[in-house]
């Protein structure tokens, strides 16, 4: 039976709990870490590097040479901890002749606890390194390659390790790496069972009746690259840790890690790190393979594999040759046509900006044309209902009347001569502008002088009777007062208004309020007065079928209304209820004109002083709808991009309505489309030229390929076994030392 492992001696040693004696041993030991367990004779023992629940690792100095070496007794005379102390020994004297494996130097069997002497390596291991992050790409090949030197020379002496970690991997004073710890080594023929430490250990090696196998070891020395290169072990997850720890018995938890990793996904970290290529991670791959049919046989095959992975790498510089020669070559042919097809392009880009523009120019103008007329006439057609006699004598005798006999029941309400009135005259208008295929009024409302609504077409309880006197379109003044906070004194309009926009709370889209004033019968004053309202996005709409027939069609194009004052825009075909509806704060105010897009400041700032036709453009222009957070509105990414755009005000100087302008935008690309059919005249002119470069670039990669052939069969390039020490390592360690830990060196740490 073999001895399972029970610590967590590094961070990344995820292994099984202690049993109840283990973990009081260890507390034991801990008690006692500075108390030398035994003499060790020729040597003098100077501090402990590491303790565990079998023993404990100590540093000791030669007294005849003064080298240091390393000590490792162990505490207890069980027979268990003989078998451990006997099966470490003997597997370390088999591998001396290896420089990969620490070196075996003398053993005490005759002491009290007894122990072994072996090489000291004042780098400790490659855990303390990795505890800091994941270690260069070259630095994490180089030490995978040394590992599976070791276990290739293990393996050919017919030794299985089966507990590779990087705690068991110690560095020498040139960050040369040194396998170590043979405890759980069984040797190619036994039979008995050998538990490795947990994510570092193949599936079926979790098994108390598993068979030894070489490819225990390859699935470790897979899991060990790949925490060098992702800072990682692959499967160890939060969720597959709390797993383990939920079984209660050994035979559980085995269960438990075996299903672990037949479920969780294949780790693919190691591709996306940077200086991983294809063939290592094609090796990582391989030696993790959770069905050991189909993983790396053993060692040597990885090592071949690196091999074959330093010959093709060693070709890069003739690779690059041959890439860079051909490249020379078209990089000086290349740019006599180039040259003249960015002129070419470039002229005609801008011809076509500009023909784009005046276009667009000239369609703002029509559209602030149309929009001021619309408006016009709808306030001269509210304007003559109101001056009817009829409604003139009705709106007088409702506000004669006293508070109780003013405000009617529903019913009597909808009946009365005043509602009959205006609801003819609406039914009238709606039905004249259905007709037209136009939208219809969104409502017409009634107040008396002093803001009371009397008439609400379509009705709403909440809102009759109820005081207005507060809203733009009743006062005139151009902003919105507080219902609560309504300044005193606040007189109708006396003359046809249009109100400044505002959102409706049923649709969320703009709306704006055209009222005129309803005089009395002698007009010396207003008794009252009567509005309709509309969406300024179905003026926009009425626009864009009156225009259609005024633009070449073309290009497709965006109209757009925007209030001066602040930018908001008012109407946009993107601002639809379906949209707006839900859509955050903090998005909606998105909506709004950049200022510091210089064609828009102009705008802005200055359109007071403008006169008679514009032309305000901007050929960079980007669309505030396109700012909206596609995750929230995905429909808003369809208007990013750069725009060509168009400005013009609407309405006369003094009115309100000189607050909006009207904008026509067309996307840049499209607009630009003709001048790809130059391009591609100037591209079949250059197809010669790269036509001609392709083949000079065939011709020289058939030779490249043929000396590169000559190569491979002489054996060029094998650099397998250099022992070269890149100085990536030593940097890691200065890394160490400056960020101020003191590295202490740590040997071989026991077996808890």
């Amino acid at each position: 039976m073999t001895s399972a492992r029970t610590d967590e001696s590094t961070p990344d040693d995820k292994t099984l709990v202690q049993s109840d004696d283990l973990a009081a041993r260890s507390m034991e030991l801990s008690h006692a870490r500075q108390q030398v367990p035994a003499e060790v004779p020729g040597h003098a023992v100077l501090t402990c590097l590491g303790e565990g629940s079998y023993g404990s690792v100590w540093l000791a100095r030669e007294h005849s040479t003064g080298k240091n070496v390393a000590v490792k007794f162990y505490a207890h005379h069980r027979g268990l901890d003989w078998t451990l102390l006997s099966r470490e020994v003997e597997k370390l004297a088999v591998l001396y002749t290896s420089r990969n494996i620490v070196g075996l130097i003398d053993v005490g069997w005759e002491s009290d606890p007894p122990y072994y002497t072996m090489e000291y390596l004042e780098n400790g291991s490659l855990a303390g390194f990795l505890a800091h992050g994941p270690l260069p790409t070259q630095e994490a090949a180089r030490i995978a390659r040394s590992v599976a030197n070791a276990l290739v020379h293990a393996h050919g002496s017919g030794i299985l390790h089966c507990d590779l970690k990087p705690a068991n991997v110690l560095l020498d004073g040139d960050f040369e790496p040194r396998l170590c710890d043979f405890g759980q080594s069984r040797l190619s023929d036994e039979q008995d069972p050998a538990l490795g430490t947990l994510f570092y250990m193949a599936p079926e090696q979790a098994d108390l009746n598993a068979v030894p196998d070489a490819r225990w070891d390859v699935y470790a020395l897979g899991a060990l690259l790949y925490q060098m290169l992702c800072g990682e072990v692959p499967y160890r997850t939060e969720e597959a840790e709390r797993q383990m720890r939920s079984a209660e018995t050994l035979e559980e938890r085995l269960t438990v890690y075996r299903q672990l990793l037949l479920r969780l996904p294949k780790p693919d970290a190691h591709r996306k790190v940077r200086g991983v290529d294809r063939r290592l991670a094609e090796i990582v791959d391989r030696c993790l393979e959770i069905d050991p049919q189909k993983r790396l046989a053993n060692a040597q095959v990885v090592l071949d594999m690196m091999d074959g992975r330093d010959r093709h790498r060693s070709r890069r510089p003739l690779l690059a040759l041959g890439v860079l020669g051909p490249a020379l070559l078209l990089a000086a042919i290349l740019p006599l046509g180039g040259n003249a097809m960015r002129d070419a392009v470039g002229k005609a880009q801008s011809n076509q900006i500009d023909l784009a523009l005046a276009s667009d120019v000239e369609t703002a103008n029509i559209l602030a044309e149309i929009v001021d007329r619309e408006l016009q006439r709808r306030q001269e057609e509210l304007a003559k209902v109101a001056d009817d006699p009829l409604l003139q004598q009705l709106v007088e005798l409702q506000s004669q009347l006293p508070l109780e006999e003013s405000e009617l029941p529903t019913k009597e309400r909808n009946n009365s001569p005043l509602f009959e009135f205006l609801k003819e005259k609406k039914a009238r208008v709606d039905a004249e502008r259905r007709s037209l295929s136009l939208e219809p009024d969104t409502s017409w409302f009634l107040t008396d002088a002093q803001g009371k609504q009397l008439f609400r077409e379509p009705p709403n309880e909440d809102t009759i009777y109820q005081s207005f006197a507060s809203r733009d379109y009743f006062h005139g003044l151009g902003k919105e007062f507080s219902p609560d906070d309504v300044p005193p004194g606040l007189a109708p309009i006396r003359s046809p208004y249009v109100s400044t926009a505002f959102r409706s709370k049923a649709t969320h889209r703009y709306m704006v309020a055209i009222s005129v004033p309803i005089w009395d019968q002698g007009r010396r004053r207003v008794v009252g007065l009567l509005a309709r309202t509309i969406h300024l996005d179905d003026l926009r709409k009425e626009f864009g079928s009156n225009i259609r027939g005024q633009t070449s069609g073309e290009v497709n194009r965006v109209i757009v209304l925007v209030d001066r004052r602040d930018g908001r825009l008012l109407a946009h075909p993107w601002m639809t209820q379906q949209h707006l509806e839900g859509l955050p704060a903090d998005q909606f105010n998105k909506l709004t004109l950049p200022r510091e897009q210089s064609a828009v400041s102009g705008i802005l700032e200055e359109l007071h002083e403008v006169r008679g036709p514009l032309r305000i453009v901007d050929e960079t222009y980007e669309d505030p709808v396109g700012r909206i957070d596609a995750e929230i509105r995905p429909s808003a990414a369809d208007f990013r991009g750069r725009w060509l755009a168009a400005f013009c005000p609407i309405g006369e100087t003094q009115d309100a309505k000189r607050s909006w302008i009207a904008v026509v935008q067309e996307r840049r690309d499209v607009a630009l489309a003709p001048v790809e059919a130059i391009r591609s005249t100037m591209l079949r002119y250059a197809a010669w030229a790269v036509f001609i470069g392709c083949t000079l670039l065939a011709i020289l990669w058939f030779f490249v390929a043929m000396a590169l052939n000559r190569r491979s069969n002489g054996g060029w390039g094998r650099l397998a076994g250099t022992g070269q020490t890149p100085n990536s390592m030593t940097t890691v360690a200065e890394r160490l030392s400056e960020s101020g830990r003191h590295t202490v060196a740590r040997q071989e740490a026991p077996r808890d």
